[in-house]
């Protein structure tokens, strides 16, 4: 234990900044803020969750020394259990499905990952998704470790300890709204937590794809009748409920359709000259269809969660458009 902790001191997670976003505040007439996430070792939301889940399983003997950590991701957990994983001495597998971005391919290849690219993410249900084919492989193979970020505690206790207490102190506790994706629902279940233990007025809300089953599972505590594909933004919306969702901390769950997420990054981008990702995008395109609605006061303090940088999605999000990319000043 002593030696985890001492390999961990190397790898520096969170702590991440709030910045607030000029063209936005004005744009809505209120206090935009952004937590910036991609200044992460992996650029991502998602290595606060890779780092809790190696760790504990780790500490709790569920792999072995030289192991092989497993995930089922959309390429931002499994780069940054990979990352860890590889640091620790350890490697990794990673299920991804067939719509993760190239350059989230790219990036976990460069990292040392070994990918599989499955058909679907729908679930262990489904005998073609990356989570049933990520818990077959680690139920038969020696030493592997199955993270299970969508049903694994320490995704949503990641938020909790270390996400929520850092909006609370950057935002000297003025924060009233926090809006981020919802795909695995830790991030917003943890932060949503943490947020209402300190003041239980501060409205949560989640955004996720037009068709997904989680606003759905909000208001009415079960799933739809019939289910049906969801709008593809990458990162974000599920056909089934994870274990990680925690609705009780949620007050509202929006959902926007892909091309308005794909309009809002790339008009974010003409103005201000940052690309932003896929689910980043998404909670820009639900306050421009939502903002009247959610009724915020130009006094409000509204925290948007942006996962992850907008060079992960050049492809899918600015290759037409032809924007120059601009990386994180910590990465240049």
């Amino acid at each position: 234990m002593e030696q985890l902790e001492k390999n961990l001191t190397t790898i520096h997670i969170g702590n991440t900044p709030v910045r607030k976003c000029s063209t936005l505040s004005a744009l809505f007439n209120t206090n935009i803020f952004i937590k910036e996430e991609f200044h992460n070792p992996g650029m991502s939301a998602k290595d606060r969750p890779a780092l809790y889940m190696v760790q504990d399983a780790i500490a709790n003997n569920k792999i072995q020394p030289g192991g092989t950590f497993v995930e089922a991701s959309s390429g931002n957990t499994g780069l940054g259990i990979t990352l860890i994983a590889k640091s620790l001495g350890y490697r990794s597998k990673i299920f991804v499905s067939k719509s993760c971005s190239d350059e989230k391919i790219d990036a976990l290849q460069s990292a040392g990952a070994e990918i599989e690219i499955c058909e679907n993410s729908n679930g262990l249900h489904d005998f073609n998704s990356t989570q049933f084919r990520a818990q077959s492989y680690a139920a038969t193979n020696d030493n592997a470790y199955f993270t299970n970020q969508y049903y694994n505690t320490q995704n949503i206790r990641a938020h909790y300890k270390s996400t929520g207490p850092e909006l609370w102190e950057q935002t000297q506790g003025k924060i009233t709204h926090f809006i981020a994706g919802i795909g695995t629902g830790g991030t917003i279940s943890g932060v949503g937590r943490f947020l209402k233990a300190q003041n239980k007025h501060i409205k949560i809300w989640g955004v996720e794809p037009r068709g997904s089953v989680l606003r759905h599972f909000l208001k009415s505590g079960s799933m739809p009748d019939c289910l049906q594909p969801f709008e593809p933004i990458e990162g974000i919306g599920r056909n089934f409920i994870p274990g990680s969702l925690d609705v009780e901390v949620i007050d509202d769950i929006f959902q926007v359709e892909s091309d308005d997420a794909k309009q809002a990054a790339r008009r974010y981008a003409a103005e201000t000259g940052i690309l932003i990702g896929f689910s980043s995008a998404a909670i820009v395109a639900c306050l421009s269809k939502y903002m009247e609605a959610m009724r915020i006061g130009r006094h409000d303090h509204v925290v948007l969660f942006f996962p992850d940088h907008g060079s992960r999605y050049i492809s899918k999000l600015y290759a037409a458009e032809g924007q120059a990319i601009h990386y994180p000043q910590h990465i240049l």
